[in-house]
């Protein structure tokens, strides 16, 4: 997994509430257990009109979002079902930071699990980056984590609070096998002394 450190990015807005896992990646494209290939279905409902072709009002489609990093939204995003392809989409997107005022718990661990930050801030902060990034084509911020601070280009600093664990784990790009494998040294030890205390149960095994 990719470390997050500071990231300084353009902010794509998504001015809705309640975001769903089933709208960010609809069921349709839950048949791959790969974490790349999956931004063709990111918003895919939104994305594209009845006849299918591709819906300029969104975001996504619009080209001052092309390369956004960062995806600004509002109250509970990520709610619904804990599907991991919802983090996968967000992630092949380009997008490594997530801001709102609230996220959903399950959406909200999956994304510390696959290298993505997400920030909460206050209603109050999160509407003023809004009205920023619509007067401001390419609108940019610096998230630093090690800070844990979002600034932005006049100078403006929120700070936002993170669990200590999640935070180095991120830092150093650890999901739960990275953190594992850090023990790699010990559990090989273990194991070579139970193949010894307790042959029988490793029998069959080279």
């Amino acid at each position: 997994m990719q470390p997050f450190t500071t990231l300084t990015g353009i902010v794509a807005p998504l001015d809705r509430v309640n975001v769903d896992t089933d709208q960010i990646i609809p069921k349709q494209f839950l048949k791959t257990i790969k974490r790349t290939g999956l931004r063709e279905g990111l918003f895919y409902d939104w994305r594209r009109r009845k006849d299918g072709a591709p819906d300029p009002a969104f975001f996504l489609n619009q080209p001052r979002y092309r390369n956004a990093t960062i995806l600004l939204t509002r109250d509970n995003f990520g709610c619904g079902s804990s599907r991991e392809h919802a983090p996968w989409a967000l992630l092949d997107q380009g997008f490594r930071c997530l801001i709102a005022p609230s996220f959903a718990d399950i959406f909200y661990n999956n994304c510390f699990q696959n290298g993505i930050l997400p920030v909460v801030l206050k209603p109050d902060a999160v509407q003023a980056l809004f009205e920023a990034v619509s007067a401001t084509e390419g609108y940019q911020v610096t998230v630093d984590l090690s800070a844990q601070q979002v600034t932005t280009p006049e100078g403006t600093t929120y700070g936002f609070e993170i669990d200590p664990f999640r935070k180095d784990c991120l830092l150093k790009g650890l999901d739960s096998i990275g953190l594992t494998l850090q023990h790699e040294a010990a559990i090989s030890a273990y194991e070579a002394r139970r193949r010894v205390e307790a042959p029988w149960l490793f029998a069959g095994q080279k």
